[in-house]
């Protein structure tokens, strides 16, 4: 019968294509080739609630899961795992996004990848008996403030606060305490008149009523009253010459990342206390839960850097820093949101 050949070959056909295309289904699916598996991130403080995101994606083994082996080197502040990332010791690191701008006024081409918090989430806190007399930012000339560590998010915030005050940084003496034990004790002990940080460290100081808080941006009105809107904070970043060469390794890395981010934007305090681990609460679980709900909008649900955000914080610094205003940059090469892409549309 004539039309036995003719609906044969089409089914030959259809079934031809749908060969193909399942290949074609398969490549796509397909994994993205991870130049180097084994990679070492840089952190300053990595205890900080600022840093919580990463230690989720290491616990919850989003990295393992990956196809990475990150090994995590923890340094006193942000600068220094700055200096470990220039330096060649280290891949990547978590820090602030100002030292993606600070690095690029300088000529460094590096890149953030994923925003692991949208709000700066430091805080300003005094001694109970310097808070008595403080009115302003210009009240802090003459006292000793502590910082986690020089050149860090904390002294940057500092300065921002100076200058729209109208005081030299030179009028302020700032020790690093760190950002941990050390800086609980240093307000504690009267080293420091004044400290700038995030939690669990403010919250331990308020418990104790140790110190007063006097500005505040883990929430976005505080960002606002500070910065005029949310401002990059916490973020993935690495130089641009490695995400270039290895693609592949910065896409998982920026996906168990979100992984991470996504994860915490759902779950409850108790699940997110079961997983960080015991040292890092401190001696004051329901303390650690209120510094967690405190920080809640904090991170980014999303892992993405937008111009905005990165144009604000461009802004901010090139009105104190004339390096950072002279080099006029442009937000967008600041950020790179390609290897995070995948994981955020993905189901």
């Amino acid at each position: 019968m004539p039309f036995r050949p003719f609906t044969l070959s089409r089914l030959i056909l259809a079934l031809l294509r749908l060969l193909c295309l399942t290949a074609s289904l398969r490549a796509v699916a397909a994994p993205p080739l991870i130049e180097q598996p084994e990679l070492t991130l840089a952190v300053g403080g990595k205890a900080l609630l600022y840093y919580l995101p990463l230690t989720i994606a290491e616990q919850l083994g989003y990295f393992t899961e990956a196809g990475l082996k990150v090994q995590i080197v923890d340094f006193p502040g942000g600068a220094k795992s700055l200096q470990a990332l220039i330096g060649g010791s280290a891949d990547f690191a978590v820090g602030s996004f100002e030292h993606v701008v600070h690095m690029q006024a300088r000529g460094q081409a590096v890149e953030a990848i994923v925003l692991l918090a949208r709000y700066p989430a430091l805080v300003l806190a005094l001694r109970p008996d310097f808070a008595a007399q403080y009115h302003s930012p210009a009240d802090l000339r003459h006292h000793r403030v502590g910082i986690s560590a020089p050149g860090s998010s904390t002294q940057l915030f500092l300065n921002n606060l100076l200058a729209g005050a109208g005081v030299a940084v030179e009028d302020v003496p700032v020790i690093g305490v760190g950002g941990g034990a050390g800086a609980v004790a240093a307000m504690r002990q009267g080293a420091v008149d004044a400290i700038v940080q995030a939690d669990p460290v403010i919250q331990q100081l308020e418990s104790t009523k140790d110190a007063v808080v006097v500005l505040d941006t883990r929430t976005l009105a505080g960002a606002q009253a500070v910065y005029g809107g949310a401002y990059h904070a916490a973020c993935l970043y690495a130089k641009k010459s490695f995400l270039d060469s290895h693609p592949g390794t910065a896409t998982a890395i920026a996906g168990a990342q979100i992984r991470a981010l996504r994860w915490l934007a759902q779950a409850s305090l108790a699940q997110i206390t079961a997983v960080v681990p015991v040292p890092y609460q401190g001696a004051d679980p329901a303390g650690y839960r209120a510094a967690l709900s405190k920080n809640r909008e904090t991170w980014s649900p999303d892992g993405m850097v937008d111009v905005a955000g990165a144009q604000r914080v461009a802004q901010t610094l090139a009105a104190s820093e004339p390096f950072v205003r002279d080099a006029h940059l442009k937000p967008e090469k600041l950020m790179n949101n390609h290897f995070g892409d995948a994981a955020r549309i993905a189901p």
